[in-house]
């Protein structure tokens, strides 16, 4: 179970970066099945896409510099097969929501109040992201957001795109 104990130790890493490309290919992205406002979401039935899945929090400074270009990425790659699906690891609403009303979010928000899919993803930061190809596999992992890493991650964006 993923405690909170962890997510405050995560708080600590919020303004550190992390980037990793070199993930094997063999490595298939974590399977999960989460409530959002549309309905269930599952990974596993968005094979064929880009999946950009991003784990954060509404304490995180950094995941409200974030949105705004995870709803620039949705918007001018959601045509090409990009899901963006960030999900909140809150415990209850209310601060969720009052983050949604000064931050939206044109993609899916899927909420993990147990940490479950968080813990199968081995978070340690806020915000945590995760690129999945079109056949499952995780392609790259990133921890933090900061303006200098947009260019890196949205040409990952891109690369795995353009594979059919």
């Amino acid at each position: 179970m993923f405690m909170m104990k962890r997510i405050s130790a995560a708080a600590l890493l919020c303004a550190a970066t992390t980037f990793t490309t070199a993930v094997l290919a063999a490595d298939a992205a974590p399977d999960f099945k989460l409530p959002s406002a549309k309905g269930m979401v599952e990974l596993s039935k968005l094979k064929g896409k880009v999946v950009y899945v991003d784990f954060w929090a509404s304490w995180c400074t950094p995941c409200r510099k974030s949105f705004p270009w995870m709803n620039e990425m949705h918007k001018k790659f959601k045509e090409q097969g990009l899901e963006v699906i960030a999900i909140n690891l809150d415990k209850s609403r209310e601060p969720i929501d009052e983050f949604l009303s000064k931050t939206p979010a044109d993609f899916t928000i899927a909420y993990d109040p147990s940490g479950g899919a968080a813990s199968s993803y081995k978070v340690s930061g806020m915000p945590s992201t995760y690129l999945i190809d079109r056949s499952g596999q995780l392609q790259v992992t990133h921890i933090g957001f900061r303006d200098k890493d947009k260019q890196e991650m949205e040409s990952k964006i891109k690369e795995l795109l353009a594979k059919k």
